[in-house]
């Protein structure tokens, strides 16, 4: 047995049950069925192309079947994956290649232009075509298609084991890396987190539980693969218990509203920005939601009024908290404290520890804020080629310093306060953009909001806020809406109207992008 080949334990135990609908094409598959696409592909890996254990594969692709292929094929063939994100520049591209060294190269055609200039910024060896195109459109003419080099080796057969155990050379051990995923670099260059295989399979098993997934849950993936909550947060612990996933190759709210209903979908993850969208797709006011169980968000803070909108719909929802490095499922709740507790990530997961400390490393009191510290199985083991930035995040005794501001009430339920990074210090004090972007979207007219710090002559810092509004509202009704909730000192100096915040693929406010536009030139 391999360790980490999660695909090919569920296909022993379950190998006639759906594992995945594609969308697109309406194509089924088994457990057996796409385990055996995944012991194809892991020969082309080690066979057709001669790659090591421990090699890099880079990918470059939206999602599709293929995707899964390779990133299940990876713990089979003992080489490590390199998901890139698709909205990347040729010169981002080039900077994680230099990074990662990856012996081959993966692309969908739908990147063949990013390509063809990475191509002249990057050397691989090896250069992949997903897609079955005419040579003439590929890349470059010579470079094989995965088809044609799976076609080259004939009939599937068993891949016999290559060593084994945590640095024992066979990438089949629980410390032996799975993947490599780069973080989106909003704020600095993106740095490779080393995923263990250790980290996949723990975060399979323990969402199981801490969620409470079932054998005949169906759910959805819309989200970017590239990133750790396309992999991790359904898609790993989904075919962990047996269920299916219903692949989308990206997300478009009336085809994923569609899905759910004809798939009649269970559970449903999706982020801020996703589920406004869903909720002003006309199909919301019809669609047939009677077999959903719950839905889930995460990626950033969800506005009350969403909660509120779906809750109107009987639909249960819940909030989710996770990272990449130190898994994307931490925190849960039951269906009944969603309710109670709206706005809270809930409990800590099984063997999951957690601390809220200040600058000095030293526990909050229950109620006071913190930075977020978590320790268990899930965390990752650092920065690839990144020692300094790992020592930075990683201490000595596993605790992994995530950056986030959070708190706890006596009960054990956490909230999340925002990042330690966008803090505003004004006039000696703590400010927390979180807590007034929580009191701004309750305002009936705003629809979006994000506080960002900038310099003060005065006070070291103020607090600038962006909004999106629905109708018009001035910036002195603002401040009065505030002024009856919050203290003077954490009232936005300013406020901006602005027609949509920059967020990443994975609904994050990019707070770099309003800091410059806040700043005079």
């Amino acid at each position: 047995m391999t360790y980490g080949d999660l695909l090919g334990e569920r296909a022993r135990l379950t190998p006639e049950k759906t594992a995945l609908v594609w969308v697109p094409e309406g194509a089924r598959f088994t457990y057996a069925e796409l385990d055996a696409r995944a012991v194809r592909c892991a020969r082309v890996l080690r066979e057709a192309l001669g790659l090591a254990v421990n090699d890099r594969v880079a990918l470059l692709a939206d999602n599709r079947v293929e995707y899964l292929d390779l990133f299940f094929a990876a713990p089979k063939a003992g080489v490590i994956l390199v998901p890139l994100g698709t909205r990347l520049t040729p010169h981002e591209l080039a900077g994680i290649l230099d990074d990662a060294a990856p012996a081959a190269f993966f692309y969908g055609a739908e990147h063949a232009e990013t390509v063809k200039a990475l191509r002249q910024l990057s050397t691989v060896p090896h250069w992949v075509a997903l897609d079955q195109t005419d040579p003439s459109d590929r890349t470059d003419p010579s470079d094989p298609t995965l088809s044609e080099l799976a076609a080259s080796l004939g009939g599937v057969s068993p891949l016999p084991l290559r060593g084994g155990g945590a640095g024992g050379g066979g990438g089949r051990g629980p410390e032996d890396l799975h993947c490599l995923l780069y973080t989106s670099g909003t704020t600095g260059k993106p740095k490779g987190v080393m995923i263990p295989h250790r980290q996949v399979i723990w975060n399979g098993y323990n969402t199981v539980v801490g969620w409470q997934l079932r054998a005949d849950d169906v759910s959805p993936v819309f989200t970017p693969l590239y990133h750790a909550g396309g992999l991790a947060a359904f898609l790993v612990p989904i075919f962990t218990i047996g269920g299916t996933v219903v692949l989308h190759r990206g997300f478009e709210a009336p085809e994923v509203w569609r899905t759910i209903e004809a798939e009649r979908c269970t559970v449903v993850l999706g982020v801020p920005t996703i589920w406004k969208m869903l909720l002003e797709a006309p199909e919301w006011e019809t669609v047939d939601l009677s077999h959903v169980r719950w839905l889930i968000s995460g990626g950033a803070p969800l506005p009350h009024y969403l909660i509120e909108a779906f809750q109107r719909r009987g639909i249960v929802f819940k909030q989710g908290y996770g990272m990449t490095e130190v898994g994307v499922n931490c925190f849960a709740m039951t269906v009944e404290e969603s309710v109670a507790r709206a706005g809270s990530i809930g409990k800590p997961l099984m063997f999951t520890e957690t601390r809220l400390v200040d600058e000095q490393g030293a526990e909050v009191p229950v109620g006071e804020v913190g930075e977020l510290w978590i320790r268990g199985p899930h965390v990752c083991r650092g920065y690839w080629n990144n020692p300094a930035a790992t020592a930075a995040a990683l201490d000595a005794d596993g605790w992994f310093h995530t950056g986030d501001l959070a708190r706890r009430d006596a009960d054990g339920f956490h909230w999340i306060a925002g990042r330690q990074k966008d803090m505003i210090i004004s006039g000696g004090v703590n400010v927390y953009p979180a807590e007034i972007e929580g009191e701004l979207l309750l305002h009936p007219e705003v629809r979006d909001a994000a506080v960002v710090g900038v310099p003060h002559p005065t006070w070291g810092e103020v607090g600038i806020a962006f909004v999106v509004l629905q109708a018009e509202v001035s910036p002195g009704e603002l401040a009065e809406f505030l002024a009856g909730r919050l203290a003077k000192y954490k009232i936005p100096k300013e406020f901006h109207r602005i027609d949509a915040l920059p967020r990443t693929a994975y609904g994050k406010v990019v707070k770099g992008e309003l800091r410059r536009y806040s700043l005079p030139p």
